[in-house]
């Protein structure tokens, strides 16, 4: 289970999807081992970034069971159920968590217009999904319109112990970070944005990251270095994949970059995403293209003690 001292890269995986629109299971297979394979710490699954508000209910149980059989227990795997309802979010978590689930991720609904609202609706998630499951607060208010304070974040600490880990993409949100970092009670905070800011986000107190990148073993590297008190050798690093972190965070065409890197890299077998979903253009490819072979030329300087190309 995830708990409040939980650290290191829960990558948010991509959800593979075969050319006629079906989840591809023999891609999902591989991206879990390609994912475990780069060192994480754990996976999320049923994010944002992985779809998961256009899967069908069914599809989202299913997909949620065949990733943690394939995973066996290796990482823990924390399930996204952000959704409409409370019935719907309890099934889904008692599915998951039955299936072997280490916690599920909330973001709150849209429309929570003040703090207690969210506070209350929390509070009522917690009794439904029941006390034994670990929780992570997703604060996103760039994708849900909610934000919330540092000291309402606290609040939900305090007042539901379930509450044991937060992921933190408010932007700009270091202030928030560093508010919510020293304060009692402790909570595991992992940080998203695709990694934009991972390096300031460490230095500010987070234990690592919850989000995507289609070079999940940079950020594994950038985390541990840090931990290791490397702090220059871990932006060093993270520097030579800055150009292409940026590029993936493209508004709208930041998860059909990301997964063509994939498909690339052989990881998964096509890089459909579902409709309404972004697709690349010829110059999008070209871009793409002359970004990640600066990248490889770059890595390989770096080992020979080059620097910079």
């Amino acid at each position: 289970m995830i708990g409040r001292e939980t650290n290191g890269v829960f990558i948010i995986s991509a959800t593979p999807f075969t050319e006629d629109g079906g989840i591809d299971l023999a891609s999902v297979d591989r991206l879990v081992e390609f994912y475990i394979g780069s060192g994480v710490a754990g996976i999320t699954i049923l994010g944002m970034m992985g779809e998961a508000p256009k899967l069908s209910a069914d599809e989202s149980r299913g997909l949620a069971r065949h990733v943690l059989g394939r995973v066996a227990g290796r990482v823990p795997v924390v399930v996204g159920v952000s959704g409409a309802g409370l019935d719907n979010i309890a099934r889904l978590t008692a599915a998951v968590m039955e299936a072997g689930a280490a916690g599920v991720m909330v973001a709150p609904p849209p429309g929570l217009a003040t703090e207690e609202r969210v506070l209350g609706y929390y509070a009522q998630l917690c009794g439904r999904i029941g006390a034994a499951v670990p929780v992570c607060y997703q604060d996103y208010p760039q994708a849900t319109g909610v934000h919330v304070s540092a000291d309402t974040i606290l609040r939900l600490a305090r007042e539901l112990p379930q509450v044991v880990m937060l992921k933190h993409e408010d932007c700009p949100g270091l202030a928030k970070l560093s508010a919510v970092r020293p304060a009692s009670p402790r909570l595991s905070i992992l940080t998203g944005n695709g990694g934009l800011y991972l390096p300031q986000e460490l230095a500010r107190g987070a234990d690592g990251a919850m989000t995507g990148f289609a070079y999940p073993e940079m950020l594994v590297k950038v985390v541990a270095l840090h931990r290791a008190g490397q702090a220059d050798a871990a932006e060093d690093l993270f520097d030579a994949y800055l150009p292409l972190v940026r590029h993936e965070q493209q508004p709208g065409l930041g998860l059909a970059i990301r997964k063509e890197v994939l498909r690339r890299r052989g990881v998964i077998a096509s890089a459909r995403t579902r409709a309404p979903g972004p697709s690349l253009s010829a110059a999008d490819h070209a871009e793409l293209t002359r970004l990640t072979e600066r990248l490889e030329r770059r890595l390989r300087n770096m080992e020979k003690g080059e620097g910079n190309p």
